[in-house]
């Protein structure tokens, strides 16, 4: 009979309960916990997703918004859950590549504090005006801007809305007002209603209200155009030569989730982002690309964007807050 060594054994056995939870995993309701408002993009994919997975575990997948405060909310909400699997953060570059170099303490650590799953998809963003509005093109909003130094306004509910809005300044030379909120849905509100007078959103909230005809679109924040809207430029071909400033999402469990629940999180919620469900309620509709990761590339992938975006933050002159 082969002998194995004490030490082989007794891990083999600590590890089973984990095995096997892993394989019957999930056994109850799962939690997205959403740093933003209902309605964004990042809460859009949140509940394509859950639909998803809910039609494979037959599980609910429960939606959790807890906006505001740049996502420190929910961040901390999901740092502080027990780390089973069943809360999980679906997040962007703003919790966990922006927040670090915008302000000078957070109450959650976005390496230490987490266990990355999966990268989820990425895309590009819109610039917006109210229709009112004088300038048609991004060319004629940096021309009004630099007549005015600090008359018009930006507004941003996210990391990514302010930095493509301060990253606009930089390269075209302008100086504008900005407008902070706690999601880009609550920005969009006040553009509609005059209070801002422009901004940089994800196109999921601001292309609807574009062909809604409460706005208008002067240019697109990606390298090339979007295929949901051919017509509108991109802000580098419309006026600023070289902008370009895109967004991502992914999810993550809490630190020390056992790698098993884990994997079995990243299969599930990378099945479900290569669904034909999750393709037509969210990915085709928002013009958003599908990207996915295991949970060790996320971590790698997460690692450079943190210091490309700490690169931009230095290069605008952003004053931690």
């Amino acid at each position: 009979m082969k002998r194995f060594p004490l030490a082989v054994l007794t891990t083999a056995l600590a590890l089973a309960p984990l095995l096997g939870q892993a394989q019957a995993f999930p056994e109850k309701s799962i939690t997205f916990v959403v740093p933003f408002a209902a309605g964004t993009a990042t809460d859009q994919i949140a509940r394509a997703l859950g639909n998803s997975i809910t039609a494979e575990t037959k599980q609910p997948v429960i939606i959790d918004n807890k906006a505001g405060a740049s996502g420190f909310i929910a961040s901390q909400n999901v740092a502080k859950a027990p780390a089973d699997g069943y809360t999980v953060l679906i997040t962007t570059n703003t919790t966990h590549a922006a927040n670090e170099h915008l302000f000078k303490k957070l109450p959650y650590d976005p390496v230490k504090d987490f266990a990355p799953i999966a990268a989820l998809g990425k895309g590009g963003q819109i610039m917006v005006v109210n229709p009112s509005f004088p300038a048609k093109t991004v060319a004629e909003f940096v021309a009004l801007a630099k007549k005015e130094p600090g008359k018009y306004s930006f507004g941003s509910g996210s990391s990514s809305s302010r930095m493509a809005g301060e990253l606009l300044q930089q390269m075209a030379d302008i100086k504008l007002l900005h407008v902070p909120y706690k999601s880009n849905t609550l920005a969009v509100t006040d553009l509609l209603g005059g209070q801002i007078h422009m901004m940089i959103t994800d196109t999921a909230t601001g292309l609807p209200q574009v062909k809604g005809g409460k706005l208008r679109a002067l240019g697109m924040s990606s390298a090339s155009r979007s295929p949901l809207a051919p017509d509108v430029p991109t802000i580098a071909e419309a006026g600023v030569k070289g902008y370009e400033m895109g967004y991502w999402f992914a999810a993550y469990a809490p630190a020390k989730t056992p790698p098993a629940v884990v994997k079995r999180l990243n299969e599930l919620l990378v099945k479900a982002a290569k669904s034909e469900s999750a393709k037509t309620a969210f990915y085709e509709p928002t013009g958003t690309e599908v990207f996915t990761t295991s949970p060790e590339e996320l971590a790698k992938f997460q690692a450079g964007e943190s210091q490309k975006w700490g690169r931009i933050v230095k290069a605008a002159g952003i004053e931690a807050e």
